[in-house]
């Protein structure tokens, strides 16, 4: 069994926020497949099941990621080396995608939380650049929608983003992938 986990906050007020990402990648991929999110309660989440693999988008908050991740994991018997989080970077160009198989938490707290809860940081990452804004803190600045003109380009890494995650859940080598997906630019 894998997990795939898109990182956002709950609530119509962060939505289509830049910090959502992860949240609308796995939408994205959810509606692709025609899976359904159902609330579970025990597991703090939004989850999309399948024979094979879940989509678990944490209703915790971004910074309490990990307690969901935790107990989904620990209710399917599910490895920390089988879990791919999709998340925001502010320190990629808008629409970039890097992947990485391990690491630190790069000052993210929602991946800080998932490492802090899973005693771990085997999981598998799908970072997705939303930028900087030279005038705006970074704090006020990931809680705000995306400008109409980035629009299409993060239509099309969301749809980079499915075929990541389609590869991950048919069994690819993340190498291979990180190979595809790493040297992708986002084209307008």
């Amino acid at each position: 069994m894998k997990l795939i986990v898109g990182l956002g906050n709950p609530g119509r007020k962060y939505a289509s926020t830049r910090h959502n990402v992860g949240f609308m990648a796995v939408d994205r991929f959810a509606g692709v497949l025609k899976i359904a999110f159902r609330h579970e309660k025990k597991f703090q989440g939004e989850l999309a099941k399948t024979a094979d693999y879940l989509v678990l988008k944490p209703q915790t908050f971004m910074n309490l990621s990990g307690i969901s991740v935790r107990a989904v994991c620990e209710y399917y018997h599910i490895v920390p080396e089988d879990v791919i989080v999709v998340y925001d970077d502010l320190d990629l160009p808008l629409g970039k995608l890097r992947l990485r198989p391990a690491g630190g938490a790069g000052g993210h707290k929602g991946i800080r939380s998932i490492i802090s809860s899973l005693q771990s940081d085997a999981f598998k990452r799908v970072r997705i650049g939303i930028d900087r804004h030279p005038d705006i803190p970074a704090e006020a600045y990931v809680l705000q929608p995306f400008y109409k003109v980035d629009i299409p380009r993060m239509d099309q890494t969301f749809n980079h983003v499915v075929e990541v995650l389609g590869m991950f859940v048919a069994g690819a080598e993340f190498d291979r992938i990180m190979n595809v997906y790493n040297a992708t630019t986002i084209e307008t």
